[in-house]
């Protein structure tokens, strides 16, 4: 198909939505539209902006040749990640000493990958003979959520900017325990584009009912699970304290700043030790393990005579063996360690590594020879509480929390977001953590370096909350919780096979034609 011919039959599909703009709009369409729908996102949370860019994307696909669509979802693509995910020019600027230019170059790459990798699945939405309304509806729901699912594997995932995120204070963040967060951007596309549809003055009166009557039975299904409670308390309520000490970023492994981010822990630390348990943040002690055995036996002691439980990161080596690990080690009342499992490329490890390492500085990080732990490891308890744990970048992937949180009474996750910067990427990380809360039904302790450092209830809302930027210790209390909710038992499988059928529905042949 030639270019008038793609564009003319572009210009009949829109038409018969009752739409039409010029060809040539179309990509800056798309592109507005990707850069409007993380804002439906932390920090702004404008989540009616969820269904907008959805929406949008969906009409100018709509009969659409697969390498226009393809064309199109990267545009959408460049917008959405643009907008929502360049904040990772802080972390190589700011602190991977790369130069402005180079910042600007492996951002502007590292988005167009990602924009690349969301518009793989749309590209075929069109690849049917069925071009009714509601097979395209179908496809381009399932087909936007496979693609999410696909960035939270691929090339190890960046799971991040999923739509369902957007709908933690709607009623469909009800679903969020039944069907995790794929089954909520699920429905909030669905919903954003039968919203479209039905706006259309083409679609049948009978659809729009349809189409309406459906979306206002998963919204009011979700409104009422919202009411559901999914695990039960466990024992007596703990008393916890979240210790934020603010070390600069670009001091944290300085030599001459040892001995008073130290010092800043003892001194914060203080009149937290009346707590049950004592959370300090990722990596809190800038020495590995060995090396730092005389201070951990002067917190062990510390914490033991006051029959508190101490949980802090730390970088474990492996005695006579160059390995090493991102670690969560317990003290005191504490026991056991965990080493964190899905590593962040660049920041803890190199790939490529014989050809990259070295090339700038930004591939020679300090702490970029990290190994992952064991998938199979018992991890930290206190008491007779098992403590599920995630350390920084792990609390991103829903299907590995519900997985370890299963037989665990509280999800602790410890990071170290300043290499984020003042941007949006430590909220975006702080929003997903709270998805993990309501998808477990169980409370999130969140310790950080720089904020946000948190208590998060099973239903998502934040309890306390610091600010960032700021030395603070966060206190309150966490109720352990036992219990399976329905997405704890079976993952996101379902929503993944609910896509599969949609898809097969969708791109069946037809048995009349469409009108």
């Amino acid at each position: 198909m030639d270019a008038n011919s793609s564009t003319d039959s572009h210009r009949t599909a829109v038409a018969g939505l009752g739409l039409s703009w010029s060809a040539r709009l179309t990509p800056w369409l798309a592109l507005l539209g990707g850069a409007l729908t993380p804002l439906s996102l932390a920090p702004l949370n404008l989540w009616p902006l969820a269904f907008v860019g959805p929406a949008l994307l969906a009409l100018l696909l709509y009969g659409q040749s697969p390498r226009q669509c393809a064309r199109l979802a990267f545009f959408f693509g460049l917008g959405l990640f643009g907008v929502g995910a360049s904040w990772v020019y802080v972390s190589i600027h700011d602190f991977g000493q790369a130069s402005i230019t180079l910042a600007i170059l492996l951002t502007a790459l590292f988005v167009a990958g990602l924009a690349l990798v969301f518009a793989l699945p749309l590209a075929i939405v069109n690849l049917s003979r069925e071009r009714h309304f509601g097979a395209y509806l179908l496809r381009f729901g399932a087909l936007w959520v496979l693609g999410e699912w696909l960035r939270s594997w691929l090339l190890t995932g960046f799971p991040w900017l999923f739509i369902g995120y957007s709908q933690m204070a709607t009623p469909l963040a009800g679903w969020a325990p039944v069907a995790g967060v794929f089954g909520v951007s699920l429905i909030t596309v669905l919903t954003a584009i039968a919203l479209a549809f039905c706006c259309s003055q083409h679609t049948r009166r009978s659809a729009k009912l349809m189409l309406t009557a459906a979306v206002a039975g998963l919204w009011l299904t979700g409104g009422i699970l919202q009411n559901n409670q999914w695990t039960t308390e466990q024992g007596e309520p703990v008393r916890v304290a979240l210790v934020q000490a603010n070390i600069p970023q670009e001091k944290k492994w300085q030599p001459s700043f040892l001995l008073p981010t130290l010092e800043r822990y003892r001194q914060l630390s203080r009149t937290a030790w009346s707590n049950d348990w004592v959370i300090w943040p990722e990596a809190a002690i800038p020495m590995l393990y060995h090396r730092a055995l005389p201070f951990l036996e002067e917190m062990q002691e510390k914490a033991a005579n006051t029959q508190t439980a101490l949980i802090t990161g730390i970088l474990y080596d492996t005695p006579g063996n160059p390995v090493y690990h991102n670690s969560a080690v317990g003290l005191g009342m504490a026991t056991g360690m965990y080493h964190k499992t899905r590593l962040v490329p660049f920041g803890e490890y190199v790939p490529l590594e014989q050809w990259l390492r070295g090339l700038i500085e930004f591939f020679n990080l300090p702490t970029s020879i990290i190994s992952s732990g064991d998938s199979q490891q018992h991890g930290l308890q206190i008491g007779s509480l098992m403590l599920a744990t995630a350390i920084c970048y792990e609390i991103v992937y829903p299907d590995l929390v519900a997985e370890q949180s299963s037989d665990r009474s509280v999800i602790l996750t410890i990071s170290n977001d300043a290499w984020f910067g003042h941007s949006w990427g430590p909220l975006q990380h702080l929003q997903m953590a709270q998805m993990r809360a309501l998808e477990t039904g169980r409370y999130v302790i969140r310790g950080t370096n720089n904020g946000v450092s948190a208590i998060i209830s099973p239903d998502g809302s934040l309890q306390q909350a610091s600010d960032q930027f700021v030395q603070a210790v966060v206190e309150g209390e966490v109720q352990p919780r036992l219990g399976d909710t329905p997405f704890m038992s079976t993952g996101s499988l379902p929503t993944l096979l609910v896509c599969a059928l949609m898809l097969a529905a969708g791109f069946r042949r037809p048995l009349a034609p469409r009108h």
